[in-house]
């Protein structure tokens, strides 16, 4: 069954797209068939994937309706990918036809039986992207630095997540937290995540046991066109990015729940 993720902060610089690559990279080596759709008008996920968007079809033509889905796939090294460019930034002015929330989802139908995970990268904003993502994703990531500015970004994007599950996606689930650059000898670190783990609790989610340290490796990646997952397999980051990906496809635990011990009723002693 395809599994559809939306990697999500509205909070920019907080490492979506580095989260997006790593996951794609990790997901390939895995042998998983992986489409990486770029809903950022950036475009530094297509970049990042070494895809060249010129004269091909991007994402903006896909939700403009000037082709199908099928035509934007770039097939790259690491995965395919639909790619991105600044026109979409004047999207949400354009998109004023009913229905607008679902039409990303309705051209993932059209794909979604030939891969096995679809990563969306969203722009740093809650714009119709953002609530096109969301509607057509299975679960959300939500990658955060251990800054109160980050912290505050998620607290912001809650009533976003819930109001989409509300009306749009009642199946939609925040699938955790993943806290990068991460440097466990701050003290500020353990101050925001113990307020992020709050935010989690009131998400019905936690924050992934995984932690992403900072890396050079992670941001000379792009400029090959590779994820961290090939262009420095044995660097710290990159086996943090293998051990998040294996927390991520494994099922999420449940909490067990004690057991009840009957206690044997004690003989009343009267001979019976």
């Amino acid at each position: 069954m395809t599994k559809i993720i939306a990697v999500t902060n509205q909070k920019g610089g907080v490492g979506k797209t580095t989260t997006c690559t790593g996951l794609c990279g990790g997901l390939a080596e895995l042998g998983k068939k992986v489409l990486a759709i770029d809903l950022d008008p950036q475009g530094n996920l297509s970049f990042s994937l070494g895809v060249e968007v010129e004269d091909n079809f991007t994402i903006y033509d896909v939700m403009k309706g000037n082709c199908d889905i099928g035509d934007a796939i770039i097939h790259g090294d690491i995965c395919d990918v639909v790619p991105s460019n600044i026109l979409l930034s004047g999207l949400e002015l354009e998109m004023t036809g009913v229905g607008r929330e679902y039409v990303l989802r309705e051209q993932i139908g059209y794909v979604k039986k030939d891969y096995d995970y679809i990563i969306l990268d969203t722009p740093p904003a809650l714009s119709v992207l953002t609530i096109n993502a969301y509607t057509a994703s299975d679960e959300l990531i939500i990658p955060m630095l251990c800054e109160v500015l980050s912290l505050q970004g998620i607290a912001q994007l809650r009533q976003t997540i819930f109001a989409v599950k509300r009306y749009y996606n009642k199946q939609l689930t925040v699938r955790g937290i993943l806290l990068n650059k991460y440097n466990p000898r701050l003290t500020l670190t353990k101050e925001v995540e113990e307020l992020a783990q709050m935010i989690a609790d009131q998400l019905d989610t936690t924050i992934f046991k995984t932690k992403i340290s900072a890396s050079v490796s992670i941001a000379e990646a792009p400029a090959h066109g590779e994820s961290i997952i090939t262009y420095a397999p044995n660097c710290r980051a990159a086996k943090e990015y293998k051990s998040f990906i294996k927390e991520l496809i494994s099922p999420p635990a449940k909490e067990s729940k004690p057991e009840k011990i009957q206690k044997k009723q004690k003989s009343s002693g009267d001979g019976k």
